[in-house]
C-alpha cells in the first residue's frame, strides 16, 4: 500500500511525503498493535472513537518519520483499496481532518520517500513525546502471534491444504489419544479427550508459524480458548476482539483474540489456534458437531466492515 511520490499532507509544520496508510477502526486495525480496537488505539495514545481513524505514514522534508492521524476514514479506505488494485491514488487529507501528528511509525514501512534523507525519528525538540516504533516481532510473542493469525487468514487455502480431515479425532477417548494421532477435534477437546497436533511441515510461513509438531496437545489450553470464545457470545468483548470479514461463498472469515491466544476460522470449515506459550506452532481444531455452532455465534457478535 504505497502512495505516489506527489502525495503530501501538512504535518508538523512541514509537508509529509505519504508512503503508506492503514485503517484503525473496530472492524479493521493493525493487529500487531493489540488484541482489540481499544488496545490498538491505546498503543498510539488515541481515544477509541466509534468511527475510528485513518493512519497516514510518511516522511517530512528532512526525512523524519511521522504518523498523521485523521478522522476521515473513508478517504484512507478508498486510497488503500486503489493501491491494492495497483492504481495510483492521491492521498491528501484536509488539514481540518487531522487529529494528531505523531512522531515515528507504529508499523514497519519498507519504502522511503525519494529525494529526502533516509527515514529517522524526528528531533526530540519537535517530537513532543517519544517516537512510535513497530512492536518487536523478532521473537515470538503477542505481536508475532497475531501477525501469524492474520497470515493464515490471508493464506487460508495454503494452510487448509495441509490438513487431512480424516486425521481429526471425532470420538472422545477416556484414556486419551496416542501421541501423533492427528489434529485436534473441537468435540474431543470439549469432552477432555483431545488429539495430537498436526505434523510439522517442511515449510513455515513468513511470520515463523508452522503446522504444529506431532506431540501431545495442550488440551487444557485449547479447552480454555474454546471456553473463552464461548464467553464472548454471552458477554460481548471489547470492540474488535472478534472480527468477521469476507470469505468465498456464503462463509465468513473470523478472527478472534484473547489473553495469549489467537483464533482464525472459516464459518463453514475448521479453526486454527496460536498461543503465546507455544512459539511458532499452529493447532488445527476440527469442525465436528460443536465448532459450527460456536463459529456461527461468534460471527453474530463480531464487528464487520461497514
Amino acid at each position: 500500500m504505497a502512495g505516489t511520490d506527489e502525495d503530501t499532507v501538512a504535518a508538523a509544520d512541514d509537508a509529509l511525503y505519504v508512503l503508506t496508510a492503514a485503517l484503525l477502526t473496530p472492524a479493521k486495525f493493525p493487529a500487531v498493535l493489540g488484541d482489540d480496537y481499544p488496545e490498538a488505539c491505546a498503543a498510539l495514545g488515541l481515544a477509541p472513537l466509534a468511527d475510528g481513524y485513518g493512519l497516514v505514514l510518511g516522511q517530512d522534508g528532512g526525512g523524519a518519520r511521522w504518523t498523521v492521524v485523521i478522522d476521515d476514514v473513508s478517504l484512507v479506505a478508498v486510497a488503500i483499496a486503489s493501491w491494492d488494485c495497483g492504481m495510483e491514488h492521491e492521498l491528501s487529507p484536509d488539514e481540518r481532518t487531522v487529529v494528531a501528528a505523531l512522531p515515528g511509525w507504529p508499523l514497519d514501512v519498507a519504502v522511503a520517500a525519494p529525494g529526502v534523507p533516509a527515514p529517522h525519528d524526528p528531533a526530540p525538540e519537535i517530537a513532543d513525546g517519544p517516537a512510535l516504533a513497530p512492536p518487536d516481532t523478532s521473537v515470538w510473542g503477542p505481536a508475532q502471534r497475531r501477525l501469524g493469525a492474520d497470515e493464515i487468514a490471508v493464506q487460508w487455502t495454503l494452510w487448509r491444504d495441509q490438513i487431512d480431515d480424516a486425521d481429526f479425532i471425532t470420538e472422545p477417548d477416556a484414556a486419551g489419544p496416542a501421541e501423533g494421532s492427528g489434529p485436534v477435534d473441537a468435540d474431543a477437546e470439549a469432552d477432555g479427550a483431545g488429539g495430537a497436533e498436526k505434523d510439522r511441515g517442511s515449510d513455515g510461513d513468513a511470520d515463523g508459524t508452522e503446522a504444529a509438531q506431532t506431540a501431545p496437545t495442550g488440551r487444557s489450553d485449547i479447552r480454555r480458548v474454546l471456553a473463552e470464545a464461548r464467553a464472548y457470545v454471552e458477554t460481548p468483548p471489547p470492540p474488535g476482539r472478534v472480527r468477521s470479514s469476507f470469505a468465498p461463498g456464503d462463509a465468513r472469515t473470523l478472527r478472534a483474540d484473547g489473553p495469549g491466544w489467537s483464533l482464525v476460522a472459516r464459518t463453514d470449515d475448521i479453526a486454527f489456534l496460536l498461543f503465546d506459550a507455544r512459539p511458532g506452532e499452529v493447532l488445527p481444531v476440527g469442525r465436528g458437531a460443536e465448532l459450527p455452532g460456536l463459529l456461527d455465534a461468534l460471527d453474530k457478535v463480531a464487528v464487520r466492515p461497514s
